[in-house]
């Protein structure tokens, strides 16, 4: 179906194409400055380190809903050989085939278009067979280094993990912001926490993959009002799945990518650090998640780490 007049409306209203000149890349990226990183390293207090990625296995959290994105294939290569000759050091050395967004991943700006449009008005023809991305591919996104806050939405609502279909609203978000006690604010990395990697963790992986409870379609004014440079959330589809609106499909990635310019990022193991955050009493941190810069790449794996 044509993309509703709803939509558009949103679109509009969220839209920051030239906001940073008519060459740029980066997208939200850019209220990443200096100053918000100095502020970010001083939220760092125990030096707790919590992983996010999850593991990089042949059974990972993709299930053939999404064709061509493949679990990590992992090969050896080499095993101890002895390369300069019998007695001499051994190595050891592997290789490994996988969908750039099949497991902990961001999602770049060049992985979405609408209306025959990428992010600041590109055409999505600048995409190609050859060359992937040839522009806003995910090795122009700068180091994601910033403040990080956990919007802990499962546990505002006093759940283990939202139900499959729950459209995370503004209204949800602000309930978890009050959790936090820690207002988003322009430049932070804001983490949305829905419990439904859950489900992956105890090895259910269908009921993982669908349906989903993910970010509404009213989502992405929240995220363009505080500034926030990026989201991610602990999700495969990132948005609610199936739709809040029949037939109309990934809607906040479009709204996100396309017009905001903001990278998202699904499948974030973000249990652990609920259970941290709890403990510590604060939900703000030094996060640091830096995509691999596989050149012309539509997105890429990430490993990140929140240090309390």
């Amino acid at each position: 179906m044509p993309l509703p007049q709803e939509f558009h409306d949103i679109a509009r209203r969220v839209n920051n194409w030239g906001r940073w000149g008519p060459d740029d890349e980066l997208g939200t990226l850019n209220l990443i400055t200096p100053d918000v990183v100095r502020a970010a390293a001083a939220t760092v207090r125990s030096g707790r380190r919590v992983p996010l990625a999850l593991p990089l296995r042949h059974d990972g959290v993709q299930t053939g809903l999404i064709p061509g994105r493949v679990n990590p294939l992992h090969t050896m290569v080499a095993i101890n050989h002895e390369p300069f000759g019998p007695g001499t050091v051994a190595t050891s050395d592997d290789t490994v085939t996988m969908g750039l967004q099949a497991a902990t991943h961001w999602d770049g700006l060049a992985h979405v278009s609408h209306s025959g449009r990428l992010y600041n008005g590109r055409p999505a023809d600048t995409v190609t067979a050859h060359r992937g991305a040839t522009a806003v591919g995910i090795e122009k996104a700068a180091p994601i280094v910033s403040r990080g806050v956990l919007l802990d939405v499962a546990r505002a609502r006093g759940a283990d993990r939202l139900p499959p279909g729950h459209a995370v609203t503004p209204e949800d978000l602000s309930a978890a912001e009050e959790l936090a006690g820690a207002r988003v604010r322009s430049g932070d990395v804001v983490l949305v926490r829905t419990g439904h990697l859950r489900h992956y963790l105890a090895g259910d992986r269908e009921a993982y993959a669908f349906p989903s409870p993910g970010l509404s379609l009213h989502a992405p004014e929240w995220f363009h009002a505080r500034g926030v440079a990026a989201v991610a959330n602990d999700t495969l589809t990132f948005e609610v799945f199936p739709p809040e609106v029949e037939g109309l499909w990934l809607p906040v990635h479009a709204l996100h990518l396309v017009e905001m310019g903001m990278l998202q990022g699904q499948n974030w193991n973000l249990e652990e650090l609920s259970r941290a955050c709890a403990q510590e009493c604060r939900y703000a941190f030094l996060l640091s998640a830096p995509a691999e810069p596989f050149v012309g790449a539509t997105g890429a794996p990430v490993a990140p780490v929140a240090v309390l």
